[in-house]
């Protein structure tokens, strides 16, 4: 079936997400520290790149094993990547340069960049600085063929000196690492007539480099970091040795293999080769950029003027009655199902769902899973609290989310220690399920009205004011059910549940997720109105973009609203009835949410699962479908609202190039137009109701 289909390389599709963040850097339309943060997301988004993606398929290239690349196609596969890389980060400096530095300039910030020369008052004020602060930081140590080898840490900023020795002329190489971890990455000086003024902490050193080698002239001070293999294995290890051997592997990501090699344009070849020798990298894996590397730190540039050169803040919407009830949730939910929306409602909302549980005399059991904790986090406090309460507290922690491992275990250690169950890893699985139960029951043992959550996102307070995500909140005795049968399953005492409606992967959901699709081609193919609309962060799995041409061919209308991977083709004669839209604004579109008409009874889902291989056969996912009417029109609504040609939605090509509609920019974007949609609708006190 697939050979008669085209399909995007994965990682292909990727570098267009990128781009498409790339777009809002030079989006003249937005307030200029937005703009300055999408630049910084852009780079931070491309190291990760490096180190996962372009390591792998370095590995593979040198004849590593993978289940979805032979050694040719990696090779392939990395020789595209360079070009594509290298043509966005040309038009990334493009930006940075004849746009970024001259806006900021224009609102009164001057940042020092490049050769231009210092004024009088600030060459000594970066002298003083220099000698007070940064001196005693630095210790250059000279390479040299015969010593053991300086070892570059990941993702760190260093200087590559080239000096001759003045007692006799010798040439020798330094490395020094800029201690911009301990020191500001931008120098704040004093102000210049109406200018504030900011220099790079590698300028001052470069200003000042001859105070550290008295015993040398110095003819080269070049930038220059590393990128390192940052993929971890520990899936297929059982749960005790896994825990064990966690430690060992988060530090070997530190000095994994090295993905690439950037240095500053204008460094002499004697020095760059001297590098190349010393720390033995190869000529792909050296890449040369300009002055400033790690554009990611752009994040961290203070803003002193008086404007606020950012988005107007949202305030987060609190329903109704949240304060003055001390069972509002549980009422709530009680009365009907119930949607929320981070961020544009409040995350106090499911704290206060925890809470409630805490304090209520008939909870049993907590159940929740934890993909990425957050730092300080109340949920974790809360559970705490119930678990010293007398509550019986099940909490699933995934210690293969990656670059969240060391984070997730110390935290399953604290609420270990103060009486909470923890359940680990699965091996082979990562369990990617955002699901919450509260389980009450009276002193007969008799289950009384519970509550669940199903969420597309984590439960996490930081992350939940930043990326856009849907929860569900619902006391339905089947969800419910079904949500219980999952965490014994989880806890290792039901081994085949069987679930009534919840979507599972590696249990129904592939089987539903085909029959639904087969549904809809049966409507198209019977003359009915059939239409799919599809909200994910990536769609990869071959089979089920095969029956999304099959659909299109059928006569269904397909509308994707997918953020970064997309390896549908779009525009051909199989694709002709899909359209592919992303979406990149001020908040991380992260929402699964599936609606399909099915001939005027239309059925909507929301979970935790992409359309990925990886979700779809190596996960544990949770999807619900949205059996409450008011809730499931309100997803349409917001779905049609983000299908809809609008200035942050772009639509993609079958050659990935992302294109504004032709229609007027000024219309409200779609983030803004559901906050707006959300702020505005009338909100129901709930009743009071019984609980038991």
């Amino acid at each position: 079936m697939e050979e008669k289909y085209a399909f995007h390389r994965r990682d292909i599709s990727w570098l267009s997400f990128n781009r498409r963040v790339l777009m809002e850097a030079g989006n003249e339309e937005i307030p200029l520290f937005e703009r300055i943060k999408f630049m910084a997301i852009y780079s931070s988004n491309l190291e990760e790149f490096y180190q996962v993606r372009v390591a792998m398929h370095k590995a593979v290239a040198r004849g590593g094993k993978s289940e979805d690349y032979t050694p040719a196609e990696s090779i392939e596969i990395l020789k595209r990547l360079h070009i594509l890389i290298a043509q966005q980060i040309k038009e990334q400096l493009h930006i940075y340069n004849t746009q970024l530095i001259p806006a900021l300039l224009a609102h009164g910030i001057k940042l020092y960049h490049g050769t231009e020369p210092l004024a009088t008052e600030h060459t000594e004020e970066i002298s003083t600085y220099f000698q007070e602060e940064i001196l005693p930081t630095l210790q250059p140590v000279k390479i040299e063929a015969q010593e053991i080898a300086y070892f570059l840490k990941n993702k760190q900023v260093y200087l590559a000196i080239q000096a001759r020795r003045k007692a006799d002329g010798e040439r020798h190489f330094f490395m020094l690492q800029v201690p911009h971890a301990e020191l500001p990455r931008f120098v704040h000086l004093q102000k210049k007539d109406r200018f504030h003024c900011f220099a790079y902490i590698e300028d001052v050193i470069k200003a000042n480099i001859q105070i550290l080698l008295p015993g040398y002239n110095v003819e080269a001070c070049h930038c220059c970091r590393i990128s390192r293999d940052a993929d971890i294995f520990v899936d297929d290890l059982p749960t005790e040795k896994m825990i064990k051997e966690l430690p060992r592997k988060v530090k070997k990501r530190k000095i994994g293999a090295v993905s690439r090699f950037e240095y500053e344009q204008g460094m002499p070849t004697s020095l760059l080769h001297t590098l190349m020798a010393f720390f033995q990298l190869k000529p792909e894996e050296v890449i040369a950029s300009e002055t400033y590397l790690c554009l990611e730190d752009l994040a961290k540039l203070p803003n002193p003027t008086e404007h606020s050169l950012s988005d107007t803040p949202m305030d987060a919407i609190r329903l109704r009655g949240l304060d003055e009830r001390r069972r509002f949730m549980f009422a709530r939910i009680a009365q009907r199902d119930l949607l929320m929306h981070y961020p544009y409602h409040s995350f106090e909302h499911f704290l206060r769902f925890l809470h409630e549980a805490v304090n209520d005399p008939y909870t049993d059991e907590i159940l929740i899973t934890q993909y990425r904790v957050a730092a300080h986090s109340e949920v974790i406090e809360s559970l705490i609290s119930a678990a010293r309460n007398g509550k019986k507290v099940t909490v699933f922690v995934e210690l293969k989310a990656r670059f969240d491992e060391r984070n997730n275990w110390e935290t399953a250690e604290m609420m270990r220690k103060a009486g909470v169950n923890i359940l680990f890893s699965i091996p082979g699985l990562k369990v990617h399920a955002k699901v919450a139960l509260v389980v009450r029951r009276n002193k007969a043992d008799r289950m009384l009205r519970s509550y669940a959550c199903i969420s597309t996102g984590n439960f996490n307070e930081t992350t939940a004011g930043i990326y856009a995500d849907t929860a569900l909140f619902t006391c339905r005795q089947a969800i419910v059910n079904d949500l219980y049968r999952l965490f014994l399953h989880l806890k290792g005492e039901m081994e085949s549940p069987k679930f009534r409606h919840l979507l599972i992967t590696r249990f129904n959901l592939l089987e539903q997720l085909r029959t639904l699709l087969l549904r809809e081609i049966a409507h198209a193919k019977a003359g009915k109105a059939a239409h799919i609309i599809l909200k994910m962060n990536a769609l990869h799995d071959k089979e089920m973009i095969s029956l999304l041409y099959q659909a299109s061919q059928a006569g269904v209308k397909v509308d994707l609203i997918v953020r970064g991977i997309c390896c549908l083709v779009t525009e051909q004669p199989y694709s002709k009835n899909i359209r592919v839209v992303r979406i990149v604004d001020r908040f991380l579109e992260h929402a699964r949410i599936w609606y399909f008409s099915n001939a005027g009874k239309p059925e909507v889902y929301l979970g935790s699962p992409d359309w990925m291989r990886r979700n779809l056969y190596k996960r544990i996912e949770a999807v619900t479908p949205v059996l409450d009417e008011v809730a499931r029109k309100e997803l349409i609504e917001l779905l049609h609202l983000q299908i809809a040609e609008r200035s942050k939605t772009v639509w993609v090509d079958q050659s990935l190039e992302n294109h504004y509609f032709s229609t007027p920019t000024t219309q409200i974007p779609a983030q803004k137009a559901w906050y707006e949609y959300l702020k505005h609708r009338k909100i129901q006190t709930p009743v009071s109701i019984r609980h038991k």
